[in-house]
């Protein structure tokens, strides 16, 4: 039996199954919100406890592991927008667990993407992927998460870090705009204040002329009622995830071009399974491609949305599995 998790900034998605054919294959599942009150060992204690209260506690969980949104130290993960340090041993002798692992969620959601079903996978530039090739990850939710995959030795291995936290580098005026904007607010514009939920807000803002958004502003739309309004036809809305997609594909083909990503760029996380229709476009593709003498062989290389949200807790299961 496998315990498999995923540790975010807004919510943990906690699952018990076992893993059959290169598939996860979860028995038990339960989604809750983060809560700052308590840590992460209590919410960990809280579905144990209600997986054995629903009859599923039969046997000895052999291995877990844990995709979380945080800097990776040795055996340890301490989390980027909460106080929570999730510990590998302590959870082995807390909860009487043979073996654990604790990754990065994006290292995790990477480890992942070859068992996640193919229906979930939408295709936003065609091409080949080099199963051997590097691959780059980008998690677009709470925050902005980045990951490479890499060959070493004829295996794959996951490169984590914290790239959503590097300076965004405008590809063009109307970038430079908006950075300008963020810039005068905060006095300093990163690659995440731009591509995640807070940064829907903060392109909205700049588009309506309210500025930067503010945590707490009165009548500010939150991200999901900004997508919202796009799917509607509000002009707006479509304007502010339009210039979010052109953003994206400037910086995913930044990290592209910096590894030659012939093994496919991966776009997964919460804001971009609301979204991929909008990701779907020539504004993406083009700024993704716009890499002066590289840019034809960037028009090679494969783009995809992974819609699922549980790619994290699916590559989790799938790190556990080769801990049994």
């Amino acid at each position: 039996m496998i315990l498999a998790g995923d540790v975010g900034a807004t919510k943990i998605l906690l699952e018990v199954g076992e893993a059959r054919s290169g598939r996860w294959e979860p028995t038990f599942s339960k989604r809750y919100a983060t809560r700052n009150e308590i840590g992460f060992p209590d919410a960990l204690r809280e579905f144990l406890d209600d997986w054995k209260r629903e009859g599923g506690g039969g046997g000895p969980i052999d291995a877990a592991a844990f995709g979380v949104a945080g800097m990776v130290d040795g055996r340890k993960v301490k989390m980027t927008h909460r106080p929570w340090i999730v510990d590998a041993d302590f959870i082995c002798n807390r909860f009487d667990i043979g073996k654990a692992r604790v990754a990065n969620d994006l290292g995790a959601a990477a480890h992942g993407i070859d068992w996640v079903a193919r229906e979930e996978i939408v295709e936003i530039q065609p091409g080949h992927a080099d199963p051997l090739e590097p691959r780059v990850v980008l998690g677009v939710g709470t925050g902005l998460g980045i990951s490479y995959r890499v060959n070493v030795d004829g295996k794959l291995h996951e490169i984590s870090g914290e790239g959503g936290h590097a300076n965004f580098a405008p590809l063009n005026a109307t970038h430079a705009a908006l950075w300008e904007t963020i810039y005068r607010a905060q006095g300093r514009c990163s690659a995440e204040d731009v591509l995640c939920g807070h940064g829907i807000q903060h392109i909205y803002g700049h588009i309506t002329g309210r500025g930067a958004h503010v945590a707490g502003a009165p009548d500010f739309p939150e991200s999901a009622e900004i997508s919202a309004g796009a799917d509607r036809g509000d002009s707006q809305c479509k304007a502010a995830l339009e210039l979010f997609a052109d953003c994206l594909g400037s910086v995913a083909g930044d990290h592209a071009v910096s590894m030659m990503a012939r093994g496919g760029v991966y776009l997964v996380g919460g804001v971009v399974s609301k979204i991929s229709p909008h990701l779907a476009s020539e504004r993406f593709r083009q700024s993704f491609c716009a890499k002066g003498v590289h840019s034809a062989v960037m028009m090679r290389i494969p783009v995809r949305a992974v819609r699922s949200e549980r790619i994290a807790v699916i590559g989790a299961a799938r790190m556990a599995a080769e801990l049994s």
